[in-house]
């Protein structure tokens, strides 16, 4: 809009229909365009061409005498030119808008000035040049009316949409530029309360995205404090125990995590973010220094059992072709305890250098167990002696005559051992029952030189007597205590008794009876 208080050559939008020239001059430029050129009347004149509906008409200025168009004699149009003319069909003329309420807040001067009432003032908005007064007034009414709306829109947008509070202040800084001391005519006061209004919900709105704002950077803030106190725990793993794939996968989840949150999360604060980066990178190279040292000594551990199994390996090999069986078996058993000592090394090279050392532990066992199938075979017909024999001394118990079982006992030891070997699987069955006959006849020994002895029958009765004796006292006692009503002593002297009659039974029983 232009300053001028006079007049307005810089309006936003050009005139409807309602700024047009009149009606009347618009039918009689119609009749005009209808009669022969030079024969129309003179009182009728062809308006210009209308300006285009985006520019505003210029101010009049009386045209100079160069600028006036030359005479020119009059062209006589042929009839079918002038019926087609007659004939041809109305100009449709849109209405002119409805009136403007808004014109009631301004007035027009007698030199075309167009006011507002602007409170307790009237002040000049601008002038509508070839306009009727009415025309010039509804102009700049339908600009406030323009305006109103631009902010009614606002105030609507804000109520019922979630514009984003910075696109809200932009349009309402712009229409405060435009309302400030605008050259419209129209209820300012209105006006200015209803941008107030809207200026209100631009601060609510952006004070509500600060709010959300800052609840989603302390939501953020915890999120990446998790992450950093997970990370911390991986790290702080005892060696030992960590779980190096799993970890070090986890810790790679944990950084696209992180790498995540930069991309789609809220920015945080510059301090809290590098504080809380600084100690995410931390934990990660402290786990990272943590893995290659393990991984390095890890390296060197499985270096070292490669070369001590490659040793056992190589020594097994040679042992496999031994045909010393009862030696060669312990050594065998010797290198596979060294092999549980040596360590693990990677695993390709621990599963071959396996393959290897259990090849040749498996060729001469092979060849060991085949020489003693044959062997089975061979003592098969000595196990059936044997058991036969088995048979006969167990015949002998339970022992009554002491000397004629170990005379029977003698005789069987005798084709026991002339028997030989038998197959290595009944070994052990067939020996530990001939052991059996043989302690029972020994138990029976023993239990008749205890009693035949004469220094163990001596020592005998002397404990027998010992016993008698004592027992004998603590009888003694027992009545004296019950007849002095002491319970105490009496239960104390009766569990005496009852135990030193225990050990006579068995001293008696020593002396055979």
């Amino acid at each position: 809009m232009s300053d001028n208080p006079v007049e307005d050559t810089t309006m936003p939008s050009a005139p409807d229909s309602g700024d047009a020239p009149a009606t009347a001059d618009v039918e009689s430029a119609v009749v005009a365009e209808a009669l022969p050129e030079g024969i129309a009347d003179a009182s009728v004149v062809a308006p210009e061409e209308a300006p285009p509906t985006d520019a505003a008409p210029e101010p009049v200025q009386a045209p100079t005498p160069a600028a006036l168009p030359k005479p020119r004699p009059p062209m006589i149009p042929t009839p079918a030119a002038l019926a087609g003319r007659i004939h041809a069909p109305a100009v449709s003329v849109p209405a002119p808008p409805p009136p403007s309420e808004s014109a009631r807040f301004g007035r027009v001067d007698d030199d075309g000035t167009v006011y507002v009432t602007d409170g307790d003032i009237e002040r000049a908005v601008g002038s509508y040049p070839d306009a009727s007064n009415d025309d010039a007034l509804q102009y700049f009414a339908r600009k406030y009316d323009e305006l109103l709306a631009q902010a009614d829109l606002l105030h609507q947008r804000l109520t019922s949409t979630e514009v984003p509070g910075k696109e809200a202040a932009d349009a309402l800084t712009a229409l405060q530029e435009h309302t400030a001391e605008p050259l419209v005519v129209g209820d300012l006061a209105a006006l200015r309360d209803k941008v107030t209004g809207i200026q209100a919900l631009v601060t609510e709105r952006r004070a509500a995205e600060a709010a959300e704002r800052a609840a989603a950077k302390a939501q953020a803030a915890t999120e990446r404090e998790t992450l950093v106190s997970e990370a911390e725990t991986i790290a702080a793993q005892p060696v030992d125990k960590v779980q190096w794939k799993s970890s070090s996968e986890r810790m790679r989840a944990l950084l696209d995590e992180w790498k995540q949150h930069q991309r789609s999360g809220p920015k945080l604060d510059k301090p809290i973010e590098n504080a809380l980066w600084q100690r995410f990178s931390h934990a990660r190279n402290s786990f990272d220094k943590a893995r290659r040292t393990h991984f390095a000594q890890l390296e060197d551990t499985q270096a070292g059992a490669k070369r001590a199994k490659e040793s056992l390996v190589k020594e097994a090999e040679q042992l496999a072709i031994s045909k010393d069986w009862a030696p060669t078996a312990r050594a065998f058993k010797g290198l596979m305890d060294q092999w549980r000592l040596a360590g693990r090394a990677s695993r390709s090279d621990d599963d071959a250098l396996w393959a290897r050392f259990k090849a040749a532990q498996d060729a001469f066992f092979a060849a060991k167990d085949q020489v003693n199938a044959a062997e089975d075979e061979e003592f098969r017909a000595n196990l059936a002696v044997k058991e036969q024999l088995l048979t006969e001394a167990e015949a002998i118990l339970p022992v009554t005559d002491l000397d004629a079982a170990k005379a029977q006992l003698r005789v069987i030891q005798d084709k026991w051992d002339r028997a030989g070997k038998v197959p290595r699987g009944d070994i052990e069955r067939i020996e530990k029952a001939m052991r059996r006959v043989e302690t029972t006849v020994r138990d029976a020994e023993d239990a008749k030189w205890k009693t035949s002895n004469p220094e163990v029958a001596a020592r005998a009765n002397s404990m027998v007597t010992q016993l008698e004796s004592s027992i004998a006292g603590i009888r003694e006692d027992l009545t004296k205590a019950e007849a002095a009503g002491n319970a105490r002593k009496v239960k104390e002297l009766q569990a005496k008794v009852e135990a030193q009659e225990a050990w006579l039974a068995q001293a008696r029983a020593g002396l055979g009876g």
